[in-house]
């Protein structure tokens, strides 16, 4: 090839130094980009076929390896979404026009529609477990759903327990059955009464009257009512319907706590709301005025009225919780992370995504922070893996690499010139 293959030689040799830069040009200009993974440049020969006593100038080319698989370092922030993986796996992502891709980038944010995106647009993917679509599918993105705050709306927890803890008075006066509470007459009377809040289905207060009365020695009756059907006064008579439950107990002369053999329950139906279980256990019948327990014991039910979502809480295995207002705390979404057997080979995709390939193998979904897959860490941003120092190195010697091969292209010409002058 002679003076030509010293001049084709160097032009690939130029070449390569331009791919090399251009390497060294991305991965400088992604030095802040979230999850970016740093790219290098690896070169091979190209030889030229000839014999053995004869020398025929190659070329050579370029091979960009993505170091997809190295860890960056993490950057914490303040942001529950904002979501980094230590170890193994990637976030599954979908684009705006449906099609599945594995990131590293997990600047999170939700969206107008209440999706959760990150800065290049992708939509964050998982289980919803509201609906109980919590199952992986080996190999397929089948089954993952758009991570959205849009379907958390206020939420009502109705009441389904409570606890009735009172002494009652052991010298109180035995009530007669006609004026018992538990025969809704206006003449009722009892040794005390007091008032347990609690909800219905869709978050509306449902107040319950819890009347003692005596009905014999260390016995009582004990009696609930809905207190919105209360007379105009705001007691006896309730109308009718009002009276959800009653029941007798007894106690113990010695200890003053009821016996085994006494109710330790009442359940009955909260009006428009759910089965509700009033433990009345701790009741006791000392010398001494009535008056409700404090502390665990205390008179108090669960539930709440509606309330909105205050935050969101993402678990090292990817549970996403809906933390409400009012402290109840709901599972929403399960983000699972992807594996591949070779993450390195993956197809790099605009937005700093992937895509699989055959060289990368199939796609794996399963927890995070089991299996060998990595764990999430909620409030964290993985930073880019490029090293400006390395970077700037690189730079230096391609651009020293690229003259020192125009420097052969140029011989190769004023040689070439030299020749051609010859036949002049």
């Amino acid at each position: 090839m002679g003076l030509y293959g010293v001049m084709t030689t160097s032009v690939s040799g130029m070449s390569v130094q331009s791919d090399r830069m251009g390497t060294v040009a991305d991965n400088i200009a992604n030095i802040n980009t979230v999850g970016y993974k740093a790219s290098s440049t690896e070169f091979a020969t190209l030889i030229a076929e000839g014999s053995v006593a004869e020398y025929v100038p190659g070329s050579v080319s370029t091979i960009a390896r993505r170091l997809i698989s190295q860890q960056g370092d993490f950057t914490y922030t303040k942001s529950p979404t904002d979501l980094a993986v230590s170890g193994n796996g990637f976030f599954m992502v979908q684009s705006d026009a449906g099609t599945p891709y594995l990131t590293r980038s997990g600047n999170f944010v939700a969206n107008a529609d209440g999706d959760l995106v990150n800065a290049a647009g992708f939509k964050l993917l998982g289980y919803n477990l509201l609906d109980g679509s919590s199952s992986s599918v080996v190999n397929s993105a089948a089954g993952l759903q758009v991570i959205s705050t849009s379907g958390l709306g206020m939420k009502a927890t109705p009441s389904t327990s409570g606890k009735f803890g009172v002494n009652l008075p052991a010298d109180a006066t035995v009530t007669a059955a006609a004026n018992l509470p538990g025969a809704n007459a206006a003449t009722a009377e009892y040794a005390g009464k007091t008032s347990i809040v609690t909800y219905d289905n869709l978050g509306h207060q449902v107040t319950l009257d819890v009347y003692s009365a005596k009905t014999a020695n260390n016995i009582w009756e004990i009696t609930v009512y809905d207190a919105a059907g209360s007379s105009a006064s705001g007691g006896f008579p309730y109308t009718a319907g009002s009276q959800l439950a009653t029941t007798s107990v007894t106690f113990d002369s010695t200890t003053g706590a009821l016996t085994t053999a006494s109710p330790q329950a009442l359940s009955f139906n909260i009006p428009n709301g759910s089965t509700f279980s009033l433990d009345i256990s701790k009741m006791t019948q000392l010398a001494a005025n009535y008056s409700p327990q404090t502390g665990a014991n205390a008179p108090s039910a669960n539930g709440s009225p509606p309330s909105a979502v205050d935050r969101l809480e993402i678990s090292n295995e990817g549970i996403v919780t809906a933390v409400y207002a009012d402290g109840s705390r709901v599972d929403a979404f399960k983000i699972p992370l992807a594996t591949v057997a070779s993450p390195d080979n993956l197809t790099a995709i605009s937005g700093n995504v992937f895509a699989t390939n055959k060289s990368s193998g199939d796609l794996q979904l399963g927890t995070a922070n089991d299996g060998g897959r990595g764990k999430i860490i909620s409030g964290a941003l993985e930073s880019s893996t490029v090293d400006l120092a390395s970077e700037l190195t690189t730079m230096v010697q391609a651009q020293r690499n690229y003259t020192a091969n125009s420097k052969v292209f140029q011989t190769g010409t004023e040689l070439l010139d030299v020749l051609v002058n010859l036949v002049r």
